[in-house]
């Protein structure tokens, strides 16, 4: 398994960091990969879930909230907010929320905000990922 931070550095996602999770996820959907996005709250998840048909005009992502419909497995990226069912593991999950996604998936993406206070518990999930033995990638956006 592997796990990549993405550390939010350029201003086009320092002030809308969302926007970088719908490049991941267009980048996922070219590559024909089944993503689970964790939100971290309803709220986001709604908020991605509105970005991701317009934050590129020339860009369709198949996608949906989790429990919003039956045909959820055709849909490449599933957003889940707690408590939402998020449905048969999907081998890449974008992690927005506080806690380590230690489930099973091939590769676990961490967004980290280009805030310094956010940053200390993103350096405690990179020490819990190679605690359980996780090829960890760093990247600069």
């Amino acid at each position: 398994m592997r796990a990549d931070f993405y550390l939010i550095a350029k201003p086009r996602f320092a002030g809308q960091p969302l926007l970088l999770v719908c490049e991941l996820c267009r980048k996922a959907n070219d590559a024909g990969l089944a993503t689970l996005v964790l939100a971290r709250d309803s709220a986001q998840a709604e908020e991605l879930d509105d970005l991701l048909w317009s934050f590129n005009p020339d860009a369709f992502i198949p996608h949906q909230i989790a429990g919003s419909d039956e045909d959820e497995e055709e849909a490449v990226v599933l957003i889940a907010a707690p408590g939402q069912e998020a449905g048969a593991p999907r081998p890449l999950v974008i992690n927005l929320r506080d806690a380590a996604w230690m489930q099973p998936c091939d590769r676990v993406l961490e967004v980290v905000p280009d805030d310094s206070s956010a940053r200390e518990p993103l350096r405690e999930r990179w020490r819990q990922y190679k605690a359980a033995g996780y090829a960890l990638s760093k990247h600069d956006m």
